[in-house]
């Protein structure tokens, strides 16, 4: 069978057969032939471990958890045989602490890059392309310093580093031409900008096959001046990932002399002396550890010689005093800065496996729960039980459904938004509630009930920075739901029909109960302003709840309008403790009255007023007040319309002391009514 390295799994490289060299044995193992039986490790590694980024960072770990000594790569150092330097100057010392850099001319580019190394680049993700890129690969990978080489012919006098301006554009190695601004680092010549600082050089210095002059750079970045910048231009390099971590900042001359003798090893070539510019370095403060309280922490009894020996094994410098150690963090451990990081080596050196299972010991003091305020999670049970189905969206969203459903030009923007429609902090549950029926309506979902819990989150100058508060920002939890289609699934025993805004209501009113909620007709921007009310509770604003505004139905798309309500959580979280009310055994009596009033009185007013009558002790009898009917009267053509209406109530009276006789009925009858009457100017019907 013929195949090339990448149909048999053990390269990227598909262009053409894989050839053996001329001299591998007849019917020797595949496997030894290609030394396939090496192991590989995969190590996964925490974002603040950026010193094991490398065989040498790895390699200093199995030492000190091993004890075995460690051996770095040995090697001499090039002499310089030319005397020229490229000038460089460092114009941005908050982008370069360091900056070395070497000339070397006679350079065969040409040349072979050696089968170790290949095979070592392969098996570590890379893919071989000329001597120079693998060396400079090999380098970072083996010694964690990301470097870079330019071809000298191609550039054009002094180097600048610098913070790009407004205007510049690179073009990049992988193809890409991006626009530069002054948040961006920069490698530029008297030209033109050569390399995306700590990132990606640039196309027009690349080395080629025909190079034979070279500008070896090897640098320290700040952390901060390269974080972020190759996901601002969607994409991400091996460079990038090691310099927004932290590189070794002492090591840029000693992996500049590795490479220069790998590349005279391999290509050939002379060199000149190291450029080395220290332009401002991190000031690495001292970190303290008491053995005392590495011991508390860790749970076992930890002597000071212990710790001591732990320190020698991770190459740590340290002083001893008693109890107390101070530690100066190396050069490439960026990750110890205070205690709590000493205490965690101790005890992964220490070993995990050697740390007793112990259960925590303490005093379990009961505290009463309240009896007043209920968590979430009956909340979330009680809505699933009205058939709605939780959702969990992100806190980011489009800036446009926060004009549009919520009126909010201003909203909390993300620095470093994942993605370009995320780009700012919800301040409303409702467009993540649209945005998934739309996206359930796209799969043919019909009776669709949603609801989510979650945070919103505004701009307030009156929020102090707390625990708990961000300085100027606001985010209370709410809980939101949608509800679409039929009321309920379709059936033969009875007519389906879109639900609308009392169906929606109706759960709303249950979810609270027993607290009564009154809703008052209000304006908001996403919904429809006929159809739309302000939830109020114990006269205070809780929410809102209406049908979706139909400017937004042709926009997202959507047939007919969902019905949506938000409220605050914590008035939902909020009740009142329950009373006992004896059952009457005697028979509840019921009277309908009908009033006439202006069309411009609601019935939720006249509702209120009685209420508020039965404070009355002519009304103490009275249990319950409904509407149940609204008619207007029909206006003939060529007639002048009344403006008015009739609202037709229930009222249900019962006494647990006796049957209720008429005239203590129709006493309160009349005492309702004379408030009406009173008040509102209404007109008892015949």
């Amino acid at each position: 069978m013929l195949c090339s390295a990448r149909e048999l799994k053990i390269s990227d490289d598909a262009v053409g057969l894989l050839i053996l060299p001329a001299d591998t044995p007849v019917g020797q193992d595949i496997r030894q032939a290609l030394n396939l039986d090496e192991m590989v490790f995969d190590v996964k590694l925490t974002p603040n471990r950026a010193d094991c980024l490398s065989i040498l960072g790895i390699a200093r770990e199995v030492s000190a958890i091993t004890g075995t000594p460690l051996s770095r790569p040995a090697f001499a150092p090039i002499q310089a045989s030319l005397a020229e330097i490229l000038p460089v100057k460092v114009s941005a010392a908050d982008l370069c602490g360091r900056f070395s850099g070497r000339v070397m001319r006679h350079v065969n580019a040409r040349a072979h890059t050696p089968k170790w190394m290949i095979e070592r680049l392969e098996r570590s993700g890379q893919r071989s392309i000329s001597a120079l890129i693998d060396i400079s690969n090999y380098v970072m990978l083996e010694l964690g310093q990301p470097t870079h080489i330019f071809d000298l012919d191609k550039l054009q006098g002094p180097i600048d580093v610098r913070w790009a301006q407004p205007g510049e554009s690179l073009k990049l190695l992988n193809g890409n031409t991006v626009e530069l601004d002054e948040t961006v680092g920069v490698i530029a010549d008297q030209r033109a900008v050569q390399s995306l600082a700590g990132v990606m050089g640039g196309d027009h210095a690349a080395v080629s096959l025909d190079t034979c002059s070279l500008y070896l750079e090897a640098a320290f970045w700040w952390p901060d001046s390269i974080r972020g910048r190759a996901r601002r231009y969607n994409f991400t390099t091996e460079a990038a990932h090691r310099f927004e971590r932290g590189v070794d900042y002492a090591a840029t001359v000693a992996h500049l002399e590795y490479m220069t003798r790998l590349i005279v090893d391999i290509c050939g070539g002379e060199a000149g002396p190291i450029d080395d510019q220290i332009i401002a370095l991190p000031k690495r403060e001292p970190v303290t550890l008491h053995a005392a309280q590495a011991s508390r922490i860790i749970g076992v009894a930890i002597s000071p010689s212990e710790v001591a020996d732990i320190f020698t094994r991770l190459a740590l410098p340290f002083e001893h005093k008693g109890d107390q150690f101070t530690v100066q963090p190396p050069s490439y451990r960026f990750d110890l800065e205070i205690e709590a990081d000493l205490v965690e080596e101790v005890a992964r050196i220490y070993g995990f496996e050697n740390i007793p299972v112990r259960l925590p010991v303490a005093l379990n003091i009961m505290r009463e729960a309240s009896e007043t305020q209920r968590s979430v999670h009956p909340i979330r049970h009680q809505l699933a039980a009205l058939g709605y189905t939780e959702t969990i969206n992100f806190s980011f969203v489009d800036e446009a459904w926060e004009q549009d459903f919520a009126g909010n030009a201003s909203p909390v923007r993300v620095l470093n938004p994942i993605a370009s429609q995320l780009s700012v902090m919800r301040s409303t549950l409702i467009g993540s509630l649209v945005n998934v029926l739309s996206y359930n309506l796209k799969r043919k979902a019909g009776h669709i009930r949603l609801f989510e819990i979650g945070r919103v989150f505004s701009l307030d100058p009156a929020v102090p920075a707390g625990d708990l508060t961000v300085a100027g920002l606001t985010q209370p939890q709410c809980v939101g739901a949608l509800v679409y289609g039929p009321v309920w699934p379709e059936q033969w025993g009875a007519a389906s029909r879109l639900v609308d805004f009392f169906d929606l209501k109706s759960d709303l009113v249950a979810l609270f109960a027993p607290a009564t909620l009154r809703f008052a007709p209000a304006e908001h921007p996403a919904l429809h302003p006929g159809r739309s009310a302000r939830i109020e509770l114990a006269g205070k604003q809780v929410g809102w709840i209406g049908e979706l505004h139909p400017r937004w139905l042709q926009k997202y798309d959507l047939p007919h309008a969902p019905v949506l309500f938000e409220v605050d959580i914590n008035a939902l979280r909020e009740r009142t403790l329950p009373t006992v009310v004896e059952i009457s055994k005697f028979p509840p009596v019921r009277r309908d009255i009908a009033v006439l009033v202006s069309d411009k009185i609601t019935a939720q007013e006249l509702l209120d007023e009685m209420q508020k009558a039965r404070a009355d002790e002519a009304c103490k009898h009275v249990q319950q007040i409904t509407v149940f009917d609204e008619f207007r009267p029909k206006v003939e053509p060529g007639v002048q319309s009344s403006q008015q209406r009739s609202l037709a109530f229930r009222i249900t009276l019962q006494d647990t002391a006796g049957t209720l006789q008429d005239a203590t009925i129709d006493l309160a009858i009349k005492t309702l009514v004379d408030r009406l009457v009173r008040v509102y100017d209404a007109r008892l019907r015949g």
